[in-house]
């Protein structure tokens, strides 16, 4: 998916910073002067983006829950509950859906906000002037979908019939569509500041107006952006914290140590040489969220058009190893593309038990078997023990694990005869190259946004703008069709089941491991959680 709007890179964010938050706060995160409190908190490194319709990472997405609010939202038990709509109705068919939004809704500048606003911030994801990277994911099922993705956004069906109203109208029912609207993508955006101030609309903290917990009050790329309260939200009594400071540092030694002399109360992935010493102590949270860790092939560029080189890549890589050596225990080695957590058809059933009963594991621990099957395979490619194989590149930052994995693939795929260098670089630079092909294989991963196995598996095809790859399969795009436009329930789930298999089969990608999210938090922070689609909530958090 080529953008064709240019982001300004948030690198010349420090010549736009405005600040209004020069207060300062002790090491608990209490304001010296006694009035409410600051939470410092780092999630991730600088983000390509906060716009909420161009975001596509969750580092980028916590802090838009933050600032945002859609029409429903997810609550601590992941389930639906009310947002900017106070109550909402499906029609008998399914295909219209009628959003009422609560009473006195208002921007953070004090302006009213009205059904309109979410009339053109949906429209604006249509748009192919925006290339919103989830656009055809969350709306294809909408009717005009594809006149509005093809320019004229005016033919997507949602409508205002009064300030207080919006309506939505499907082409096809879809038995997820409440989680849809729950996603942050489809929060509202202002369109008169957007259109006023362009791009750079996110890193400005005069022009970030938001309609949720918190406003933006001062951006530093590279250092931090700081959120205030917002007092013109809805639910402003319920929000706890007066500040919160994302610390953009991508450097983990240094976070870390920012983390130890309590200049930051809450920090994802520490050093991964401190995890083994911060688990025996009992410091580390671990918990479990729903998605996988992947290598993306650019199936545009050769050699890896062809799947059995693709497939020859997959096998050679050691899941248990990967999982359970360099991964310390932390991840758990794949074994499919989607992995557990995962509901299917039957109440309080598992898509990835369902899998292995019906089709078995695609991947097992017989490592030397599969090593020998890729070498044959890449000699039936033509590259017999690697021989005219050209140099390639894996494309990935430095944070996590990601480094000793890309450094473990390359003496992986050494076994083959291939020479991978390894390509480091910063993460916002990871995803624009990614989205925009400049690649030749990367790491990858995804954290589903909804309970829904086809918010992985619908990633790989061929219109979705998060589909970095490029892959492309007619059979796989017919089946994941059946799956979107199905009524039933057990249908829905079979041909997922079906277009998974696909994926597998093509080496699509190749799943390494799924996800456990790991972070270290002060005793002293209470009231958060943490969702298994990867957010942090500490909007209502305290500091005790």
């Amino acid at each position: 998916m080529l953008r064709k709007l240019t982001l300004i890179p948030l690198a010349i964010a420090a010549a736009l910073v405005v600040s209004s938050c020069g207060e300062k706060t002790t090491k608990n995160g209490e304001k010296k002067d006694g009035q409410g409190s600051t939470l410092h908190i780092r999630v991730g490194p600088s983000p390509e983006t906060i716009d909420p319709a161009l975001n596509s990472a969750v580092d980028g997405a916590n802090m838009i829950i933050h600032a945002f609010e859609g029409l429903v939202k997810f609550d601590r038990d992941n389930n639906i509950v009310a947002g900017c709509a106070e109550k909402w109705e499906q029609s008998e068919d399914g295909l219209t859906w009628t959003f009422h939004l609560r009473d006195g809704l208002k921007w953070s500048d004090g302006t009213d906000m009205t059904a309109e606003d979410f009339v053109y911030s949906w429209k604006r994801v249509a748009d192919p002037v925006t290339a919103a990277p989830y656009g055809y994911d969350l709306l294809n099922m909408i009717t005009g979908y594809d006149e509005a993705a093809a320019g004229d956004v005016d033919k997507l069906g949602v409508e205002a019939p009064d300030a207080r109203t919006f309506v939505v109208h499907l082409s096809n029912p879809c038995i997820y569509f409440d989680k849809i609207a729950a996603f942050a993508v489809l929060s509202p955006v202002q369109k008169a500041t957007i259109e006023a101030n362009g791009d750079g609309w996110t890193i400005n903290p005069k022009t970030y107006v938001t309609n949720g917990p918190y406003y933006m009050t001062n951006f530093v790329d590279g250092a931090d952006i700081t959120f205030q309260k917002n007092p013109y939200y809805w639910d402003a009594a319920s929000i706890t914290f007066d500040t919160i400071v994302w610390h953009l540092i991508e450097d983990p030694n240094t976070y870390y140590t920012a983390y130890n002399q309590g200049e930051i109360q809450l920090i994802k992935e520490p050093p991964t040489e401190e995890l083994v010493t911060l688990r025996e102590k009992g410091e580390l949270n671990i918990q479990p969220i729903m998605g996988t860790y992947y290598v993306t092939f650019n199936v545009q560029k050769a050699p890896f058009n062809d799947a059995r080189v693709r497939e020859a890549l997959s096998l050679a890589i050691d899941r248990n190893h990967v999982a359970n050596v360099i991964m310390q225990g932390i991840y758990s080695p794949a074994k499919n593309f989607v992995g557990p957590g995962i509901s299917d058809a039957e109440p309080g059933s598992s898509y990835e038990s369902v899998t292995t009963a019906q089709y078995g594991d695609h991947f097992n621990s017989d490592y030397a078997s599969d090593l020998a099957k890729a070498k044959k395979l890449l000699a039936d490619a033509g590259y017999p023990e690697g021989k005219g194989f050209p140099t390639f590149e894996y494309l990935t930052n430095d944070a996590g694990y990601h480094k000793p994995v890309a450094e473990y693939l390359q003496s992986a795929w050494a076994q083959l005869g291939l020479t991978m260098n390894v390509n480091i670089q910063e993460w916002k630079t990871v995803t624009a190259d990614r989205r925009s092909g400049n690649f030749d294989v990367a790491r990858n991963g995804w954290v589903y946004d909804w309970d829904d196995p086809s918010n992985m598996i619908n990633l790989l095809e061929t219109n979705n703008g998060n589909n970095d790859g490029k892959f492309s399969s007619a059979e796989f795009d017919k089946l994941v069709t059946l799956a979107r436009n199905s009524t039933d329930v057990k249908e829905h789930y079979k041909y997922l089941h079906e277009a998974e298999q696909v994926l597998l089969k093509e080496a699509a990608m190749a799943p390494i491991a799924y996800y456990n999210e790991f972070w270290l938090q002060k005793p002293n922070l209470k009231n958060t959680w943490f969702s298994p689609y990867g957010y942090w909530y500490v909007m209502y958090g305290t500091l005790e």
